[in-house]
C-alpha cells in the first residue's frame, strides 16, 4: 500500500512539474508562438488565449517605433526650419557680412557713396591750439564820456546790428558839447549873414572895404568854431545824420545823454556795466564779436617752421567737430618764453559750431604725395580689431576687410582689399556697422 501511494505521489509530482514547465515556456515565448499559431490558422480559443499578451506586447513595440519615427521626423523638420529661418544651409557663406538695403533706404539713411581712386596724402605738422574770436571782427566798446548809466538796452548773448544803441549814459560833458555845437552853429549862421550883407554893400560902393573885410574874417572865425564843435560831437559818436536832429525841439531833452552804440554787427559776448553805475573812458562796457569767423591760435616749433607757410590748409579737430581752415599768419619771431612761433588759422563758423575758449588740435598740410588708392578715413570702421569698409553691391552693402597704409587727417592709403573704381560708403558707416552687428546677432541666434 505504501508503494502504491508512493507511485501515485511521484506521478502527481511529475504532472505538476510538466505543467509548471509549460507555463514558464509559454510566458517567455508567447509572442513568437502566438504569431506562429496565427499564421497556421489555429483555433480561436487557443489563439485568443495565446495572442492576448502578444497583441499587447506587439502594439507596444509599434507605438514605440511610431513615436521614434515621429520624433525623428519632427527633429529633422525643426532642424531644416531653423536653418531656413536664420539663413543657414547652402547660402550661409554667401549671406555673411551682407547688409540688404534698397535705394530708398540708402537715401533715407543719408549714406553717400564714392569710388576708390588715386589721390594725394599730405605731410602734416600737428599742433595744439585754442579757439578765439577773430581780432578783426571783435570790438570792446568804451564810453567816450564820463557819466551815469541810465539805460542798458542789450544783454549778454543779444545779437546787434551796426549802429544799435547798447546803453544810455547821462553826462554833463555831453550836454556841454552839444550846447557848444548849437551855439557855434548859430554864430556861424549870423556871421555868414553879416558877411553876405557887407559884401553886397561893398560891391555897390556903399560901404568901406574895411567893413567888408572885418565881416569876412568874423564869418571865417565863426565857421572854424562851428567845425570844431561838430568834430568834437562826431568824435563822441555822432555822425552827420545825428547832428541834424539837434536842430529839432525834441533834441533838447537828449542833450545830456550819450548813446553808446555798436560799431559792428555781431553778438554781445561781454557786458560790464549796470544801471546807475558811473563809467568813464577807462571802463570797458561791452564786447561785441562777429563769430561767423573764428581763429585758432597755435604755436609752431622751430623745427617745423621751415615747412609751414602762410596760405596752407589746416584741418582742425575739436569738440565742435572737424573742419578745414587757412593758415593766415605765421609770426616771424620766436616767443622767448614758449620758444615757438605764433600761428593763426582762420575757420568759417557760420553754423556756430566753434566756441571761443575751447581747445582743438590742428594738422597743417605742408606737402603732398601721390598715392595709387586712397579712401576717406570716415569710410573705415573697425570690426573685431580689423579695418573694414562697406562696398556697394546690387543688394545693398557688404563688409570688406582692408589693409591700410599711410594716412593723413582726412584720407588713408589702401594696400589691399579694394580695387580701383570700387564703390564704398563714406558717410553713416557707423549705422551700417550697427546693422551688420544686429544681423550677425540674429544669425547666431
Amino acid at each position: 500500500m505504501s508503494k502504491l501511494k508512493t507511485k501515485t505521489f511521484l506521478a502527481a509530482g511529475l504532472v505538476l512539474l510538466a505543467s509548471g514547465s509549460a507555463v514558464v515556456w509559454n510566458y517567455k515565448a508567447a509572442p513568437s508562438y502566438a504569431a506562429e499559431e496565427d499564421s497556421h490558422g489555429h483555433t480561436e480559443s487557443e489563439d485568443a488565449h495565446d495572442k492576448e499578451p502578444e497583441a499587447e506586447h506587439g502594439d507596444g513595440h509599434e507605438h514605440q517605433e511610431n513615436e521614434e519615427a515621429h520624433d525623428s521626423t519632427a527633429k529633422e523638420e525643426h532642424g531644416h526650419g531653423h536653418e531656413d529661418e536664420h539663413g543657414h544651409g547652402g547660402d550661409e557663406e554667401h549671406a555673411e557680412g551682407v547688409i540688404a538695403l534698397t535705394e530708398q533706404q540708402i537715401t533715407a539713411a543719408g549714406i553717400k557713396i564714392t569710388a576708390v581712386a588715386p589721390g594725394k596724402l599730405s605731410r602734416e605738422v600737428s599742433v595744439p591750439g585754442k579757439i578765439v574770436a577773430a581780432a578783426d571782427r571783435m570790438a570792446q566798446i568804451v564810453p567816450k564820456v564820463s557819466g551815469t548809466v541810465t539805460e542798458a538796452a542789450k544783454n549778454l548773448g543779444d545779437i546787434v546790428e551796426k549802429g544799435d544803441v547798447l546803453a544810455l549814459i547821462e553826462s554833463r560833458e555831453m550836454a556841454e558839447s552839444v550846447a557848444d555845437y548849437l551855439a557855434a552853429k548859430r554864430a556861424e549862421e549870423l556871421a555868414k549873414t553879416t558877411f553876405n550883407r557887407e559884401k553886397g554893400l561893398w560891391e555897390k560902393k556903399i560901404t568901406a572895404e574895411q567893413d567888408y573885410l572885418n565881416a569876412r574874417n568874423a564869418h571865417q572865425e565863426a565857421k572854424i568854431r562851428f567845425d570844431l564843435t561838430r568834430q568834437k560831437l562826431q568824435a563822441l559818436g555822432h555822425d552827420s545824420e545825428m547832428l541834424k536832429e539837434f536842430d529839432t525841439a525834441a533834441a533838447s531833452e537828449r542833450l545830456r545823454f550819450h548813446e553808446l552804440r555798436s560799431p559792428l554787427s555781431g553778438r554781445v559776448i561781454a557786458r560790464e556795466l549796470t544801471l546807475g553805475e558811473y563809467v568813464d573812458a577807462t571802463h570797458s562796457a561791452f564786447t561785441v564779436a562777429d563769430l561767423s569767423v573764428v581763429w585758432v591760435e597755435t604755436a609752431i616749433s622751430p623745427g617745423d617752421l621751415p615747412f609751414v607757410k602762410e596760405g596752407q590748409t589746416a584741418t582742425v579737430i575739436g569738440s565742435g567737430g572737424k573742419a578745414d581752415g587757412n593758415l593766415i599768419f605765421v609770426s616771424p619771431a620766436i616767443d622767448p618764453e614758449t620758444r615757438a612761433a605764433k600761428a593763426i588759422i582762420e575757420l568759417d563758423n557760420k553754423d556756430s559750431q566753434w566756441r571761443p575758449g575751447e581747445f582743438a588740435n590742428a594738422a597743417i598740410s605742408t606737402s603732398a604725395q601721390q598715392i595709387n588708392l586712397i579712401i576717406p578715413k570716415d569710410a573705415v570702421q573697425t570690426i573685431e580689431g580689423k579695418p573694414v569698409v562697406f562696398a556697394r553691391t546690387p543688394q545693398g552693402f557688404e563688409k570688406r576687410e582692408i589693409v591700410t597704409g599711410r594716412e593723413d587727417s582726412n584720407h588713408a592709403e589702401v594696400v589691399s582689399g579694394l580695387n580701383l573704381g570700387d564703390s564704398i560708403a563714406i558717410t553713416s558707416t557707423f549705422t551700417l556697422k550697427a546693422e551688420l552687428g544686429k544681423a550677425e546677432a540674429e544669425h547666431e541666434h
